[in-house]
C-alpha cells in the first residue's frame, strides 16, 4: 500500500481505502542542512514537502475519518530544531516548526471531542543512517529509537486521553 504522501490524490486514496482511522502516528520526515544564503529554493521546498506538507495531508484526510467516529489520537514528529533552531538548518527547522503549529492547531480544533493531537520533539535519533552520516563518537547521547517509540506509544494510548496540544521534548543527553 505504498503512496506518494506529497500528492494529495494519493493520500486521499490511501485513507479512503481504510474503513476507519483509530490512531494516526505520522513518522514521515527528513533532514538536510546548508547555509541559508547557499541553500537552493528547490531544497527548501523539498524540506517543506517532506516534513510539513505530508503531515498536513495525512492529518487532513485522517481527521475526516476520525471525526466520523469521534475518536483517535494523532501523534506527529517535530524536532528540537522547531523550538530551538540552529544555523544551517533553516529549512528543516522551519518545516518542523510548521509541524508543531499544525499539530497544536488540530488539538485546538478537536477540543470537546475524543480526538487528541500531540507532537514529539526529538533531537538526533540513534539510527544507522545517522551514525553513518555523523560518526559514532556522540551516538551514546542520542535518542534511542525505542525511547522515542515509548513516548509516541504513550501519546497514542488511552492513558494520554487528556493530553492535547503538547510538544514533548525527547532530547536524550544532548
Amino acid at each position: 500500500m505504498l503512496s506518494n504522501l506529497t500528492d494529495e490524490g494519493s493520500v486521499e486514496n490511501l485513507i479512503n481505502r481504510m474503513e476507519r482511522v483509530d490512531v494516526l502516528i505520522h513518522l514521515v520526515g527528513g533532514f538536510s542542512i546548508g547555509k541559508t544564503h547557499e541553500y537552493s529554493f528547490t531544497d527548501w521546498k523539498q524540506q517543506l514537502d517532506l516534513n510539513l506538507n505530508t503531515t498536513f495531508l495525512v492529518c487532513q484526510h485522517s481527521l475526516k475519518k476520525m471525526v466520523q467516529n469521534d475518536c483517535g489520537p494523532i501523534v506527529t514528529v517535530g524536532s528540537r530544531g522547531a523550538v530551538q533552531p540552529g544555523g544551517q538548518m533553516a529549512a528543516y527547522c522551519a518545516s518542523k516548526a510548521g509541524v508543531v503549529a499544525l499539530t497544536q492547531a488540530i488539538a485546538d480544533e478537536t477540543k470537546n471531542t475524543n480526538i487528541t493531537a500531540n507532537v514529539v520533539l526529538p533531537t538526533i535519533i540513534d539510527t544507522p543512517s545517522n551514525r553513518q552520516a555523523m560518526g559514532e563518537e556522540n551516538a551514546s547521547k542520542w535518542v534511542k529509537p525505542e525511547s522515542l517509540a515509548q513516548v509516541i506509544c504513550f501519546l497514542a494510548s488511552e492513558a494520554a486521553k487528556d493530553v492535547r496540544g503538547a510538544a514533548i521534548p525527547v532530547y536524550g543527553n544532548i
